[in-house]
């Protein structure tokens, strides 16, 4: 598995150093407001529960499942919910735990879907940013790395399912999704 990776961008603990970083400014900006922190899966899964050991204050957890890409590495652009919040957001404080920021299609949907169900606020924490390829107006409110307009892998972020537990963020070889790009 590793030696399908071309190089690694960010070690482990250069990940949990950011992580550590972005859950002191998630406290001091969250501190008595009861964030209801959510977790866009499957991607996130890995640093969500990083993240949300970091956060020292009180807030509620809940999970959300939604594809723009099935298993494809370019977004198709149509964001499906696959499993939806058990968690009302009217009237709360949320903050969208997110792997990676691309086009920001699907962060652009669910802010939006958020609004409409009456959340108070919607923050977004990412691990990754990809700023290069952003369709929309989507900026995270809180940043571990910004990453280049490559294909990484690692810590949650998969190629067709593979690669999740790799403990660090590094670049596919090309010749691994080749012949998957359109």
């Amino acid at each position: 598995m590793n030696d399908d990776i071309l190089k690694v961008l960010y070690s482990r603990e250069q990940i949990q150093d950011a992580t550590e970083k972005m859950g002191k400014q998630i406290t001091k900006d969250f501190e008595g407001k009861d964030p209801l922190v959510i977790c866009i899966l499957k991607g996130a899964a890995v640093f969500y529960s990083d993240i949300v050991r970091e956060i020292n204050t009180y807030c509620e957890l809940d999970f959300m499942d939604v594809s723009s890409y099935g298993n494809e590495t370019v977004s198709s652009g149509d964001v499906k919910i696959i499993k939806d919040l058990d968690t009302s957001v009217e009237d709360r404080n949320v903050l969208i735990i997110e792997d990676i920021i691309d086009t920001g299609r699907t962060l652009k949907c669910l802010v939006d879907l958020f609004e409409k169900r009456n959340a108070k606020s919607v923050k977004i924490c990412t691990l990754l940013d990809k700023p290069d390829r952003r369709i929309e107006g989507i900026v995270p409110d809180y940043t571990g790395f910004k990453v280049p307009n490559e294909f990484v892998v690692g810590f949650g972020l998969d190629y067709m399912g593979h690669y999740r537990n790799l403990p660090f963020i590094g670049v596919l070889k090309p010749e691994i999704y080749a012949d998957n790009q359109e």
